[in-house]
Order: C-alpha cells, then sequence, then structure tokens
C-alpha cells in the first residue's frame, strides 16, 4: 500500500515538474522576438488569418496560410522545409494556436507562435507590412473624448471573434445608455498608430474617460455587469 501510495506522490510530482517546465520554457513576447530575428533568412513566417487580413496588415517575410480543409493544409505545408523554424501568428493566439499543433503533428518540430498575436506587435509598435493607412491621429482621437457624458471606447477588429462576442453588450450599452455614455468603435487594424501610442495590445479592449481621463480599462470579453458597474461609478 506504502508502495502504491509513494508511486502516486511521485507521479504527481512528476506531473506537475513537466507542467511548471513547459510554462517556464513557453516564448515570451521578447523571446519571439529575439528568436525571429536569429533565425533571419531560414525563418518561416506563417499567418493564419484569412487572406483579407493578410493583405491589410501582415509581418514582413509572412506568408498567408489561412487552409480551409485538409487537403488543403497538406498541399500548404509541401511548400514549407521541416528543418528550418517556423513562427505562426493570427489576431490573438486562436487560429495561430491551432495551426501550431497540426504543424507540430505532421513533423515540424520547431514552431513557434507568437504570444498575445498581431494586436501585441502592433500595439508594441512593432512594424508590420501595410496597405491601410494611419488612421486617426492622436489628435483627433482625443477631439472625439470631449462630452459631458463619459465615453466607452471599444477598440476591436471586424476580424477578431472575441471582438465579435462583445459587439452585442456594446451595442446595447450604445442604445440604452446614450444618456450618460457617448459609444465610439475604434477598428484596430486601420488605426494602428494609434493603437501604438495608447498602448493597445489586445483586442477587444474596453476604455472608459470621464472628462478626457482614463478612469477604467479592460481587455476581453467583459460582461456587462462589470461595464455598467465601472460606468455606475464614474457618474
Amino acid at each position: 500500500m506504502k508502495t502504491k501510495l509513494v508511486a502516486a506522490i511521485l507521479g504527481l510530482v512528476l506531473f506537475v515538474s513537466i507542467r511548471l517546465n513547459a510554462q517556464n520554457t513557453a516564448p515570451t513576447f521578447d523571446t519571439f522576438e529575439a528568436k525571429l530575428k536569429q533565425a533571419g533568412s531560414r525563418a518561416q513566417i506563417l499567418d493564419a488569418r484569412s487572406e483579407e487580413e493578410y493583405t491589410q496588415n501582415h509581418l514582413k517575410g509572412a506568408i498567408s496560410f489561412n487552409v480551409a480543409n485538409d487537403a488543403d493544409f497538406q498541399k500548404q505545408i509541401k511548400t514549407l522545409k521541416k528543418e528550418n523554424p517556423v513562427f505562426v501568428y493570427s489576431i490573438g493566439n486562436g487560429r495561430s494556436g491551432i495551426l501550431a499543433k497540426q504543424l507540430q503533428q505532421n513533423g515540424f518540430a520547431d514552431v513557434t507562435e507568437l504570444p498575445g498575436g498581431l494586436s501585441k506587435w502592433i500595439g508594441s509598435g512593432r512594424p508590420v507590412e501595410s496597405t491601410v493607412g494611419a488612421g486617426l491621429s492622436l489628435a483627433d482621437y482625443q477631439a472625439q473624448l470631449q462630452s459631458e457624458k463619459l465615453v466607452l471606447v471599444d477598440f476591436g477588429s471586424r476580424y477578431c471573434g472575441s471582438c465579435k462576442k462583445l459587439a452585442p453588450t456594446v451595442n446595447a450599452i450604445k442604445t440604452e445608455r446614450a444618456s450618460v455614455v457617448n459609444v465610439i468603435n475604434i477598428e484596430a487594424y486601420e488605426n494602428k498608430d494609434l493603437v501604438k501610442q495608447l498602448g493597445i495590445t489586445s483586442l477587444p479592449t474596453l476604455v472608459l474617460y470621464k472628462n478626457k481621463q482614463i478612469v477604467w480599462q479592460k481587455s476581453g470579453v467583459t460582461p456587462r455587469a462589470e461595464i455598467e458597474a465601472s460606468i455606475a461609478e464614474s457618474l
């Protein structure tokens, strides 16, 4: 009985150790960037988003790698070299996470996903190849914050799954709370300079202003009750 108990404890310790080690060795944003730079011309950079998103903004040297089915995927990976490092990204870590697993399952040993995705890359001021303009200037943005009401700014993207989930909540507040709060929607990837200047590194992100000063900020699919509570506290 004691032998089984000791074995079980050792097994649990080993499991926890492996999990902690995996967490500690997971790439950070800075290590991703350093590894990408070190790989140089050997880097294979894959954009897991749609071709439309890729055309608008993408990392230098990246190729569009959005595959609709397994047949397309198998055809695409034949253009890659398994011995070279692969770097994948999407808006956050949704589509890129799926692609990374598919690549690993097909024999690509060195696959690195961009932590935080393109949102963090752009928001942190890293460069992208782009076909869209800079968008709103900081001065234009600040002018929109001038109001006797509270101003709730929704930074998102029409391509972002989490942004789409949050949209009905934001739209309801825009309609039902119009007497106390103005709602502004910002398409992040059409306003790259602005999100860089404001440090918006995750989508969706809500920012609540009072007298042009930030009183609350939250990223992710935020429950309406939490947004309403922040509005009530700021009135």
